[in-house]
């Protein structure tokens, strides 16, 4: 009893915390059958108005479309980023030298420059390579983060580099061993770059706003922006848009939940 007792703060503290985090889901689901009366008081209990709010807003907004290019670009981002990051890390490991060490430090460093001090440059260059309002020009500023790079170099210092020595011995050729030893032995590491990197390419907002110049190529987070872009917003079907982006991000993270725990502690190792 007294063990109970001492470990009650606790379970208050995670209740009050969960409770916390998991209200702003239930008032974006809440509110989504709602009306914009209804949400702008607070209305805490669900209302019948999902259908109308769908309706009015699959009238003005090209809602298929949006998660289709969504779709496209976050796939598409994901799975480049992983080929190309994974690789880099492991060949900043594996084939360890004072010189990888000092790039290591200069990519590091690129993460402290924020992404709008780069912005203008990339998009003359992408303009100059007439790519400006292509898919192209959306996904590869993001195929190759320094973050993941150094996820998958921290995650390249667990595995045994004498599997490495013994397939070299063998035969096999470097892109042999990466793809048939390193990359099975990695799917945690692997799911918790693609939980990342998904959900920041579908969340991604800013540089599509500025290099789609064409709305008929707008993502789901564009879309939410022209919502709010008139002289009246109406809340209902606002939070009816931010859910139907909400849940891609959410499935995928409810799949991949356990192995993304294991892949950044293991990279954190």
């Amino acid at each position: 009893m007294t063990r109970t007792l001492r470990r009650a703060p606790g379970y208050l503290f995670l209740a009050v915390s969960a409770i916390l985090s998991v209200f702003p889901l239930y008032f974006m689901v809440v509110s989504a059958t709602n009306t914009t009366q209804d949400v702008l008081s607070s209305r805490m209990l669900p209302g019948g108005n999902l259908v109308a709010n769908f309706l009015a807003l699959v009238a003005s907004q090209d809602v298929a479309s949006a998660m289709w290019y969504s779709t496209v670009n976050a796939v598409a981002t994901t799975v480049l980023a992983l080929a190309v990051c994974s690789i880099a890390g492991y060949g900043f490991e594996v084939f360890h030298s004072r010189g990888k060490d000092r790039l290591m430090s200069v990519l590091l460093l690129a993460m402290m420059i924020p992404f709008a001090a780069t912005m203008i440059p990339l998009f003359q260059m992408f303009a100059n390579m007439e790519l400006v309002n292509t898919t192209p020009a959306v996904i590869l500023p993001a195929i190759a983060t320094p973050f993941l790079v150094l996820l998958f170099r921290q995650a390249s210092r667990s595995f045994p580099h004498e599997i490495l020595e013994a397939a070299r011995i063998d035969g096999l050729s470097e892109l042999s061993i990466f793809a048939r030893i390193f990359l099975p032995t990695m799917r945690s590491t692997y799911a918790a770059a693609a939980v990342i990197t998904f959900m920041a390419a579908w969340n991604n907002f800013l540089w599509p706003k500025v290099i789609l110049v064409n709305n008929a190529y707008q993502t789901m987070p564009m879309l939410i922006s022209n919502l709010r872009a008139g002289y009246v917003t109406d809340y209902g079907v606002l939070m009816l848009a931010v859910l139907l982006a909400s849940l891609p991000t959410m499935v995928i993270f409810l799949i991949l939940q356990r192995s993304f725990a294991e892949g950044i502690t293991g990279a954190i190792k």
